[in-house]
């Protein structure tokens, strides 16, 4: 049973929602100083494009 372009779209949705909670997370309780703010920027990208992706869901 293959895959088809939903279910990879879910799959990398899926990923980059935990992958951006990892990231902020870091942000928040790992690195407190200016690296921090660095962190929390690119989880919020991540959500963003994880964002994106759900909402090509049944489009592609």
């Amino acid at each position: 049973m293959g895959m088809n372009k939903n279910t990879v779209l879910a799959w990398a949705t899926f990923i980059m929602i935990i992958m951006g909670i990892i990231l902020i997370g870091l942000g928040i309780y790992r690195y407190a100083d200016v690296a921090g703010w660095g962190f929390a920027t690119v989880g919020i990208g991540f959500l963003a494009i994880a964002w994106v992706f759900n909402a090509l869901k049944g489009r592609v």
